[in-house]
């Protein structure tokens, strides 16, 4: 199998558990206890159908959206993931040239294997940081300043993992970063020579952003789990949150709303964004997925606040259907990772455009050519007269959104 049978996420899967040792794959496929939450991320899609309206004069369309400030040239975008460079050794380089090639925001973890500063200075693609909050204040303070510093665009505040989820393939497989030899997965290391060869030979794996504070994760080996688990704050409530807003005091999102309850009070301390989210199914199982409570949330906050689903999506129908329920957009993390694992920068490039085209062959069918700001105007080419004429009008709107929340 290569790279040119990859048509779809699915197939890009099965590459990747191909080509990565067996806990570096298990690492990015696995979730939380059962794993039916993260079968339900995506089956929930499947619950919903599409209405097409015909004779809709669909030969023009534009699949921009306007997302935290910014234009983006299509309603799907990279989520933040850990620990890129464990599955090919561009990494987030790789992650960051395939999204800027199509025009979307790209996020870092805090886990991240390339520094905030070099994702910084190395595209021009909308950037979002995700924090998540460590008992080391001075960690949290210095995290947020680089990324000041090199000019992020937005921050994503993660709220759902103040405890690690019981992820029973890390257990089973023994997953550590950086990664530790057993004689099990010795094996594995060893029948995936590319793999273990760029692992060896390259640069030094490390987590830049945190290990000016911690060792934990560069130099000493740790699972996730236990990482989570010793070095994350569990007092972190709404109040911590909005310290962190304030001190950031730019663009700000939470990722792991999932409550309309939630919701509300994101709009009330002044939230930007949420990202509707259960962390892919990786922390609490049994959870609803994030397409389940689109309608819910969009219905109590819609209009006040952008709303991202987050997760389960594999397919452009999938994003369509999140915007039809009121999201303002999708994103992922699984979906580009399998790609990454399988072919490095050409394979999130060949995702990303799978995903494009399907949304833009799905538009066409639906006869939709819209671009929607703020979940609330949607601008057709007939309602601005061209499809010329759309950004600017778009643009407008924008402007006319930033100065209602300022208000």
């Amino acid at each position: 199998m290569k790279l040119s049978d990859c048509h779809n996420v699915a197939d890009f899967r099965r590459l990747a558990k191909r080509r990565l040792p067996f806990p570096v794959f298990h690492y990015i496929d696995g979730a939380a206890d059962d794993e039916a939450t993260k079968a339900r991320n995506t089956a929930a899609f499947d619950d919903v159908d599409l209405v097409p309206n015909v004779l809709a004069g669909s030969e023009e369309i534009d699949m921009g959206v306007s997302l935290m400030g910014r234009r983006i040239a299509m309603p799907l975008f990279l989520s933040p993931t850990a620990l890129q460079r464990l599955f090919h050794w561009e990494g987030e380089r790789a992650v960051a040239r395939a999204a800027e090639k199509f025009g979307t925001w790209f996020g870092i973890s805090s886990l991240a294997t390339v520094s905030i500063e070099e994702i910084g200075a190395l595209v021009s693609t909308p950037k979002l940081f995700q924090l998540y909050v460590h008992k080391d204040e001075g960690l949290n303070r210095s995290m947020i300043a680089r990324c000041k510093a090199a000019k992020f665009d937005a921050l994503a505040l993660t709220v759902d993992t103040i405890v690690a989820g019981n992820r029973e393939r890390c257990l089973r497989t023994g997953f550590t970063s950086p990664p530790k030899l057993t004689p099990r997965s010795a094996i594995s290391f060893a029948a995936h020579p590319a793999w273990t060869m760029n692992y060896v030979f390259r640069e030094k794996f490390h987590l830049p952003n945190l290990d000016t504070h911690v060792d934990a994760g560069s130099n000493v080996a740790v699972s996730v789990a236990d990482y989570f688990n010793t070095m994350l704050d569990r007092t972190m409530d709404w109040r911590a949150a909005e310290k962190i807003r304030d001190e950031w005091g730019g663009t700000f999102c939470l990722k792991g709303i999932m409550s309309v309850a939630d919701a509300k009070r994101a709009v009330a301390m002044g939230a930007d964004a949420i990202m509707v989210s259960n962390h892919g199914g990786r922390q609490l199982d049994g959870s609803r997925s994030p397409f389940d409570q689109i309608a819910e949330i969009a219905d109590a906050v819609g209009g006040e606040i952008e709303i991202i689903c987050d997760g389960g999506v594999r397919r452009g129908t999938h994003v369509l259907k999140a915007i039809a329920a009121g999201a303002n957009a999708c994103s992922g993390g699984r979906l580009y990772l399998y790609a990454l694992a399988a072919a490095g920068q050409p394979g999130v490039e060949r995702i990303l455009g799978k995903l494009r085209d399907e949304i833009e062959r799905d538009m066409r069918l639906m006869g939709v050519p819209a671009l929607i700001v703020d979940g609330r105007y949607v601008v057709s080419p007939q309602s601005a007269g061209s499809l010329e004429n759309m950004p600017q009008i778009a643009d407008a709107l924008i402007e006319k959104v930033r100065s209602e929340r300022a208000q």
